[in-house]
């Protein structure tokens, strides 16, 4: 369901871009991030205690001002990418985030890794080389090469803001609550995307001609971002940003398979390799677990909420030390 949602938000940019010469990443990601902060945001506003708005905002408010800028210009630097390079490159290129993200994850997350691990981002960046490649020498006469190297060093930043995001929800998601991070997020994400927008498309905004169509890809886009944006934390929780962003990676089958029929694409050779290298980087991973280690008691700070969202986590908990003590 990830994967489609990727693809969903993936597709509208492309004929956005393409078909409509429309080009507003920004404005494509204020309209999730007002949906975000319609329906999570006002609902903190009804919680008690320390999972309140008023309560978090006093606490750590400008934690999530940076990571509602990182998350802000993580989507608007992958959209804009799409001006430049084509679906495939940018679903391909997105993987770089893997590799950043497991180096966040080891630092932050104290998540252990073993060498077929390591082995396994190596021959994923081995893959991503190859389709790096086949970009700039698959027949591309309509887009000259600097076009093509903007858009790709553009997808490269986006997966990296993307990681530390990833990384900052799963910590959230699991020490805290899904609606604190999908609130705050709403929020600052809100007010950075108005105010970026206001600076930077302003000019572009008014010169859409709009029509039934170009209001459908809109409300598409936002609304497979939103769905995204909702379900990831509850996948994330249950098992980890990496994981989960290997498992996203499937988006790319989609795309390749629409871009061939929508978008008419010539497919060089080189993307099936690159793609089955991948791939291949992608099972590695998968075949041995991670594991965490401790954390030096000093250097991890004490949750002072344990979020709605693990209450029930929490209470199980509570019950079984009761009994183990009692026996």
């Amino acid at each position: 369901m990830l994967s489609l949602c990727i693809c969903g938000t993936a597709i509208t940019s492309q004929y956005l871009a393409e078909k409509y010469k429309v080009t507003t990443p920004m404005l494509q990601s204020f309209i999730n991030y007002c949906l975000l902060f319609l329906f999570y945001t006002v609902m903190l506003t009804f919680q008690s205690g320390s999972d309140n708005l008023l309560s978090i905002l006093k606490r750590k408010w400008w934690k999530y001002v940076l990571l509602g800028l990182a998350d802000v210009e993580a989507n608007y630097l992958i959209v804009r990418a799409y001006q430049y390079t084509t679906l495939t490159s940018v679903q391909l290129l997105d993987c770089f985030g893997i590799p950043v993200l497991m180096a966040l994850s080891w630092f932050i997350l104290y998540a252990r890794y073993r060498v077929i691990h390591f082995v396994a981002v190596a021959v994923c960046l081995l893959g991503v080389g190859t389709m790096v490649g086949a970009d700039i020498l698959a027949g591309r006469e309509d887009n000259s090469g600097s076009d093509v190297l903007i858009g790709d060093i553009l997808v490269l930043l986006g997966a990296s803001l993307y990681a530390v995001s990833n990384v900052c929800e799963e910590y959230i998601v699991k020490k805290l609550s899904r609606q604190e991070f999908l609130g705050m997020v709403g929020l600052f994400g809100t007010i950075i995307s108005g105010i970026q927008l206001l600076i930077v498309e302003y000019k572009d905004i008014a010169s859409i001609q709009w029509d039934w169509k170009i209001a459908l890809l809109f409300v598409a886009f936002a609304l497979c971002m939103f769905c995204l944006y909702s379900f990831m934390p509850l996948v994330i929780k249950v098992t980890s940003a990496t994981s989960v962003n290997l498992g996203i990676l499937t988006a790319d089958l989609y795309s390749l398979f629409f871009g061939l029929f929508l978008f008419g694409y010539k497919f060089s050779g080189l993307y099936i390799l690159s793609f089955s290298v991948i791939m291949v980087g992608f099972i590695l991973y998968c075949s041995a677990p991670t594991r965490t280690a401790e954390p030096a008691e000093s250097s991890v700070p004490p949750v002072s909420g344990i979020g709605i969202d693990n209450l029930g986590l929490k209470l199980e908990e509570n019950l079984q030390e009761t009994h183990s003590a009692a026996l």
